[in-house]
């Protein structure tokens, strides 16, 4: 251990790595997350600069060693537990942005530049990167891709892959590649970016990206409608048929719904964002829909809106919990109130759930104490029953044991397995946190 942590110290420096014994305090409890029952790997590194990325995963790849990819370590408990590895390199030090391009809507920046911080520059200049990322501020940009973490504004903008212009990347070889470019119109070449987003470090390291921003709208209205499961999905489907232009739209479990102190029954959450008149007349107008239905329907604009779409995701992703489980799940959008409905049934109105209506993809928020992986696999039936699917993000490490955490039903793992050999042959980087050990 000492040996691998002295020869990448040549490469790095003192300041840009840790061993074993002098690990930076919360690197130990997030690696064992995804490695539970190994050794602490030999080093954390943390290279400056894309030059010295590669060579650090050149000296890995000569030498056989394992790497586990991450930023700032929020996320590596999602995922398949892994195995041991023998070093940990993050981007955390690789936090530059690169260019702004106002004019052109696009940024380019390294993947260990934390989402706070980025979307603190953009809102200087009256734009706006429209993700919604769990654990915001140590999130980083290039962690949010691997993970396709994206939220609620994807029913207006489009998931992490539709922002994602061009990246930078250190193969596992340490080889520096590119895809993309820094402009809305390029579509030359191949789309890599496709395979990076989601990919969760094991094809390559993400070193750079190029994102499209947005303008900050004018004005920001939500409506939030409560009431009877059917009633809801009445509600839903007239307001995806029509030609209102929500830039988000969730519909919420009655124990959400409860836990925020929002009313009685499920709940449907619609955030209109426009200039001040179309978002009053949209706004009325769906209100007008939930009258017509027997819901209660509220109007939140301003300091309290903003308030509103805090405390939503907080519920899912907040700290508070330590043996919460939190799952990603996907079904048709048609079939979302009713797995919203069977999620009540099934926990006895003890878990949360949310799920954006346009998509059909969402989260849910479970505790372990109360909840166990017979009925995590019933609930995975369910959703695979109206075409989806539930995979397992955190959970306790003793749950994950017994679990399938991924759950994958498709018929593309041998082509999965392929892009692996092709990418990482040696299956150095992330090893066994994917699909079926990939």
């Amino acid at each position: 251990m000492k040996a691998i942590a002295q020869e990448l110290q040549l490469i790095v420096g003192n300041s840009g790595i840790n061993d074993g014994e002098n690990s930076q305090p919360g690197w130990q409890e997030r690696i064992a997350k995804v490695n539970p029952v190994g050794n602490f790997p030999s080093a954390v590194v943390f290279p400056s600069t894309v030059e010295t990325m590669s060579s650090v995963i050149t000296c890995a790849h000569s030498q056989g060693w394992t790497v586990l990819p991450c930023g700032r370590g929020t996320k590596l408990g999602w995922g398949g537990l892994g195995k041991e590895v023998d070093i940990v390199v993050s981007t955390e030090h690789l936090n530059r942005v690169i260019e702004h391009a106002v004019g052109d809507l696009t940024v380019t920046v390294e993947a260990g530049v934390k989402f706070t911080d980025l979307q603190e520059i953009l809102l200087k200049t009256g734009q706006f990167l429209p993700l919604e990322p769990a654990y915001p501020q140590e999130a980083t940009v290039g962690g949010i891709i691997a993970t396709a973490d994206s939220g609620s504004w994807r029913q207006r903008y489009g998931g992490v892959r539709d922002l994602l212009l061009g990246i930078s990347l250190v193969r596992c070889d340490g080889q520096i590649a590119k895809a993309g470019g820094r402009v809305v119109k390029n579509v030359a070449g191949y789309d890599l970016m496709k395979l990076f987003t989601g990919s969760y470090g094991t094809l390559g390291m993400i070193t750079q990206a190029t994102l499209r921003v947005y303008p900050l709208p004018e004005t920001s209205g939500t409506v939030l409608l409560t009431g009877e499961a059917e009633a809801l999905t009445s509600a839903t489907k007239t307001l995806l048929a029509s030609a209102l232009t929500p830039t988000a739209v969730d519909l919420l479990s009655t124990s959400l719904v409860a836990q925020l102190g929002w009313g009685q029954g499920m709940g449907l959450m619609v955030r209109f964002q426009s200039v001040n008149k179309s978002v009053k007349e949209q706004s009325t107008r769906l209100l007008e829909v939930g009258q017509k239905l027997s819901l209660t329907g509220t109007l939140y604009g301003d300091a309290e809106e903003a308030n509103l779409w805090q405390s939503l995701p907080k519920q899912i992703w907040t700290d508070s919990l330590q043996e919460r489980i939190t799952c990603k799940i996907g079904v048709l959008p048609t079939a979302a109130v009713a797995i919203l409905t069977e999620l009540d049934n099934l926990t006895s109105a003890n878990a949360l759930g949310l799920i954006h209506a346009g998509s059909g993809l969402g989260n849910l928020r479970l505790n372990s104490a109360t909840v166990g992986s017979q009925t995590i696999r019933e609930l995975r039936q369910r959703c695979q029953s109206h075409g989806g699917f539930l995979t397992v993000l955190e959970a306790p490490i003793s749950l994950k044991q017994q679990l399938d955490v991924w759950g994958y039903a498709g018929n593309t793992l041998d082509m999965m397995r392929r892009i692996k050999q092709q990418f990482d042959p040696k299956n150095l980087l992330s090893p066994c946190r994917f699909v079926e050990g990939i």
